[in-house]
């Protein structure tokens, strides 16, 4: 599965804006504020259904737009033909010509569809410069680096993940009322249980999902490391009393976090204690990698990498096992610094090189 172009109409800065892609590497240059990561945003978006900059959909929209369009033409080969399907995710403020609509409209081929059975067409492994702070970062947001590639991964861990996350809700004030005297403490059973039945979905996942990393090849020999906040009967009725008297869930998944560790001295060692900056950063790539890996053996197929200016903040090491990634499936990579654009002409002359600028609109344009 190959994307053929990605367009975009009323999304952020672009009015209207069409880039057609190839196979390979398309390498897209342009000064910040150009829209460079809206482009990795649309297609991200299209692979998933969701932002992962936006808090409100809505603010995909360009100032004064009533609706936006995001779409993409997918080829697949199957056996000696190609097949195309047409994507598209339609974006409104909730309300188009004074009638009220939902905030994401979501069709195949021109059929309105349900976004569950729209997204997943495609998976794209998507690394930008904030994913530079996962290793010294909250648990947080290595929390969300799990759920984000496990949610489009298994429709089965989406479910559990959103399931937990409202009882995880209704359950916290369930037991801030009985902390009152609000509600009696029975009231707890009934959503004890389904945090649990959610919650050991969440975790069977990610556990094996962090298990499969160990395999994957890289220059550093990283392992990784669950720690999950393991949520059982046991647990929920050891922590009962406490909970009641903070009002709010103590243990589950909610809790969770992994730490990447480092061989030394014949010990492995968390990397976000004892490693350097740069080890950190060779730590963030290979955890990309890995997520890649994983995808291409559950999807038996190649995922799409987005790469969006993230190589300016690679050191050498880095930025070489990066772009020796690239080479191996479908890559899109955006860059506002001149020399790197230059070194990726230099490396990949084959591949298509844009330059984006913007004036009154946004403008795309071969590189010279």
């Amino acid at each position: 599965m190959t994307i053929q172009s990605v367009t975009l109409q009323h999304i952020r800065n672009h009015k209207s804006l069409v880039v057609p892609l190839v196979p390979e590497i398309t390498v897209i240059a342009g000064d910040n504020a150009t829209g460079k990561t809206t482009i990795i945003e649309a297609l991200a978006l299209l692979a998933t259904g969701d932002s992962f900059r936006a808090s409100k959909i809505e603010e995909l929209l360009q100032f004064g737009a009533e609706l936006g369009r995001i779409k993409t033409v997918l080829v697949e080969v199957l056996d000696t033909e190609a097949g195309t399907d047409e994507l598209e995710i339609i974006v409104t403020p909730g309300e188009v010509q004074g009638k009220k609509t939902a905030k994401r409209l979501f069709s195949v081929n021109g059929v309105r569809r349900r976004k569950k059975d729209a997204v997943g067409k495609f998976y794209a492994v998507v690394f930008r410069p904030e994913d530079m702070r996962l290793i010294e970062g909250s648990p947080a947001r290595r929390r969300q680096f799990l759920d984000t590639a496990l949610a489009a991964l298994h429709q089965d861990y989406a479910y559990a993940l959103k399931q937990y996350d409202q009882t995880l809700k209704r359950r916290n004030k369930l037991l801030s009322q009985i902390k009152d005297g609000e509600q009696p403490r029975t009231t707890l059973a009934y959503w004890s249980n389904l945090l649990l039945k959610h919650g050991q979905t969440l975790q069977e996942h990610r556990q094996a999902f962090l298990q499969r990393f160990t395999g994957v090849e890289f220059p550093i020999d990283f392992t990784i490391g669950y720690l999950p906040s393991i949520i059982s009967e046991e647990r929920l009725a050891k922590y009962a009393d406490k909970e009641i008297a903070a009002g709010y869930t103590l243990v589950g998944p909610h809790k969770d976090d992994f730490e990447v560790r480092l061989p030394m001295q014949g010990e492995k060692r968390s990397i976000s204690v004892y490693g350097s900056r740069g080890q950190q950063r060779l730590a963030v790539l290979w955890l990309k990698f890995s997520e890649l890996e994983y995808a291409k053996e559950v999807l038996l197929q190649a995922p799409i990498l987005l790469l969006d200016d993230i190589l300016s903040e690679l050191d050498d090491e880095s930025e070489q096992l990066a772009l020796q990634t690239a080479e191996q499936q479908q890559t899109v990579i955006t860059t506002a610094d001149a020399q790197v654009a230059e070194l990726l002409h230099e490396q990949f002359p084959e591949a298509l090189h844009y330059q984006l600028t913007n004036g009154q609109d946004t403008k795309l344009s071969k590189y010279a």
